[in-house]
């Protein structure tokens, strides 16, 4: 099974991603783990793309692609199979990936549908744990997970936050039609709580697997 996740930036990908892995077995390649690790790690990749994240732009295509092919190359998906968490987000990158998969193609897309309000509301009072670098909203001390400080991302600020969903609109939510027309898309309704959503998501793939 091969899977993607698509959805405006406070949808909730990440945390469902990981449910759905768990649930399922399968391996998760988040993109923005990819990207922040090869920050850390000082990676050529990772200098040029922090650039581009601070300021709420979309790392280019050649970067992401990058990252995300040499981290799908070094798992044996075909066996366990694989969800994708923030990559493709553009129709260049889906097209990429078709190709780096050499005709194991995406089986769904799964796209979590959020209002826009309701997604600068959740972005613009987020915090980071920096430690394991779950999200939680103002008004948390410490991560619940890890016990970690709290921090807010540059990329989640209001300004910045605006700034995303604008970019998403322009060049991730033509994603939507593209897998709409291979007959591959799946929505879900992201507005309702983590646990509803997550049934959501579980209960429909098991009536498209089956």
């Amino acid at each position: 099974m091969l899977l993607l996740l698509l959805g405006a930036p406070g949808s909730g990908k990440g945390t469902q991603a990981k449910k759905i892995a768990g649930c399922l077995g399968l391996i998760h390649i988040a993109s923005g783990d990819l990207l922040r690790d090869h920050q850390t790690r000082g990676t050529a990749l990772g200098l040029s793309a922090q650039e581009y994240m601070q300021k709420g732009i979309l790392v280019p295509d050649e970067l992401v692609i990058a990252m995300v092919m040499e981290r799908v190359g070094s798992d044996n998906y075909t066996e366990r199979g694989l969800i994708l968490d923030g990559f493709p987000r553009t129709i260049e990158q889906a097209e990429a990936l078709e190709f780096g998969l050499e005709g194991n193609g995406i089986d769904y897309a799964l796209f979590i549908h959020v209002p826009e309000p309701e997604l600068i509301r959740r972005m613009s009072g987020r915090l980071v744990c920096r430690v394991c670098q779950a999200p939680h909203q103002k008004g948390t001390h410490v991560c619940g997970n890890c016990g970690g400080e709290l921090y807010q991302r540059d990329d989640d600020n209001l300004e910045a936050v605006r700034k995303r969903i604008e970019v998403y609109r322009d060049q991730t939510a033509p994603l939507i039609e593209f897998y709409r027309t291979q007959g591959k898309l799946i929505e879900v309704d992201g507005y309702h709580d983590v646990e509803t959503v997550e049934a959501a998501l579980i209960a429909v793939l098991k009536d498209h697997w089956n």
